[in-house]
């Protein structure tokens, strides 16, 4: 899963990437503006970015051994 939602937020970024530096969204020009599939991939990055989110804090979370 972690790697799903690292590929879809590298995804995401390299879009957001073109948008801002050619003014071009890679995503719409593929699939069309406001399609259905493009307003899919979007909420799937969306989803992938929330995910990056609970990785970021998963990874400073120290696990306390088990009392035997």
């Amino acid at each position: 899963m972690n790697i799903v939602a690292l590929i879809l937020m590298i995804i995401g970024a390299l879009n957001w990437g073109l948008v801002g530096i050619f003014q071009f969204d890679l995503v719409a020009a593929i699939f069309g503006y406001a399609s259905v599939v493009s307003r899919i991939i979007y909420t799937l990055v969306g989803i992938a970015g929330l995910w990056g989110i609970v990785m970021l804090f998963q990874r400073n979370v120290r696990r306390v051994p088990a009392a035997e």
